[in-house]
């Protein structure tokens, strides 16, 4: 499997997608992994960023309001067709294409940061988008990207629950060798019934590395590791939404941020 084909599971899934997550059905996003990852993004008031796989563009908006000068791709049309929909209901001065993370469009330096929100994984050509990410990014600049937790996140996965039914660990395996990747179907668990049996569930292909793979990954590209947060909800979120309470057992997710090496002058001869 290659990005193109991945290319199209999502395009068949955007429509779906985009019309849960914007009635509030992504809890994951929302109450746990989005705010996170923007506790922990720097300062970007006035810097030229780049939102790759940006989706229906939520989080794209997200940082434009805090000041970064926004460009955003994502591989399916419809996505992208719904984020310039809302840019031209409510103009933040997003530039909006449709791309591929594997092939960027964009000259070498042209950001001064970057960002990924749960898009590494779906994609099997890591190292070519970790390289092309770097290669965008001015000397200096960052990378900010979330993902499924590497050693959490695996094939083998069981609940353990108490004698009340409540869960209290978990079980996972396959992680130094997990199966070729397959195509998974799903859709929010936060949805009602009513909405879960009227769309098409969503497949997605999830390309699984190790925690060693990944920051090993960065480092070969050029990245410097700078710092990283695994979220989770406090009591009050987990007690509001009880969805995303079990994310206080175990980190169903991993943000990274890292920082591309900035070059060292060359000396001249006095």
């Amino acid at each position: 499997m290659n990005h193109k084909e991945v290319g199209r599971l999502w395009e068949d899934n955007a429509e779906a997608w985009t019309k849960l997550a914007r009635m509030g059905y992504d809890l994951c996003r929302d109450k746990v992994n989005t705010p996170a990852f923007l506790e922990m993004l720097p300062d970007v008031s006035g810097l030229s960023g780049l939102d790759i796989g940006c989706g229906e563009g939520n989080n794209t908006r997200l940082v434009s309001r805090r000041g970064g000068k926004m460009t955003a791709f994502d591989v399916s049309e419809t996505f992208v067709r719904h984020a310039r929909n809302t840019e031209k209901e409510e103009p933040l001065g997003i530039r909006y294409c449709v791309a591929s993370a594997v092939e960027l469009p964009f000259a070498d330096e042209s950001f001064d940061f970057a960002m990924a929100t749960m898009t590494f994984m779906d994609i099997p050509e890591q190292e070519k988008v970790v390289s092309e990410a770097c290669r965008v990014l001015r000397p200096g600049g960052f990378l900010q990207f979330s993902i499924s937790h590497p050693c959490f996140c695996t094939v083998k996965w069981h609940w353990f629950r108490n004698e009340r039914g409540e869960k209290y660990a978990v079980a996972c395996g396959d992680y130094f060798y997990p199966p070729e990747p397959e195509v998974e179907e799903w859709i929010f668990g936060a949805a009602p019934p009513e909405l879960k049996d009227s769309l098409l569930k969503f497949r997605t292909a999830y390309f699984r590395r190790t925690l060693s793979d990944w920051l090993n990954l960065l480092l070969g590209a050029g990245f410097v590791l700078e710092r990283f947060c695994e979220p989770h909800p406090d009591e009050q979120t987990a007690q509001e939404h009880p969805y995303v309470a079990d994310m206080r057992l175990v980190a169903y997710y991993l943000i990274v941020r890292c920082r591309k090496a900035k070059r060292v002058p060359s000396s001249t001869a006095s």
